[in-house]
C-alpha cells in the first residue's frame, strides 16, 4: 500500500490575516506584480484548491501576504491509503452505497 498525499489551500486564510476579506482585493495587488487574472479567476484561485498554478501567481500572492509557500500550500496525507493491484493500477475501493433511514414516531408501526 501507498499512502496518497493531498494539500489543504490556505489562500482565504492568509487573506483574512491581512484584513482581506474581498477576493476583488487581490486582482490590483496581482496586477501590480505582473500577473493578470480576471475578478472570476481570483474567485475560483481563493475559493477553491488549484490543480495548477504558475510560479508567477505563486509568488506574486507570497508577496502580497508576506508569507511562503509553506503558508499557502499545507500537505496532508490523505485517510484512505490506495493498494496497488497485480498490473500496478490503483485497486478502487468497494462504492458506497447510501442506506435510506426510516424516521418512526411513536405509535406508529
Amino acid at each position: 500500500m501507498i499512502k496518497k498525499m493531498g494539500y489543504r489551500w490556505q489562500l482565504r486564510h492568509r487573506m483574512a490575516e491581512q484584513g482581506m476579506f474581498q477576493t476583488s482585493d487581490l486582482v490590483p495587488l496581482l496586477a501590480e506584480r505582473g500577473v493578470v487574472l480576471s475578478r472570476e479567476q481570483v474567485y475560483r484561485l481563493v475559493t477553491r484548491p488549484p490543480q495548477r498554478l504558475s510560479m508567477d501567481t505563486l509568488v506574486a500572492l507570497c508577496d502580497i501576504l508576506a508569507c511562503t509557500p509553506n503558508d499557502l500550500i499545507e500537505p496532508e496525507v490523505v485517510n484512505t491509503p490506495v493498494r496497488k493491484t497485480g498490473d500496478g493500477a490503483d485497486a478502487d475501493p468497494a462504492p458506497v452505497t447510501p442506506r435510506r433511514s426510516v424516521v418512526r414516531r411513536p405509535g406508529q408501526p
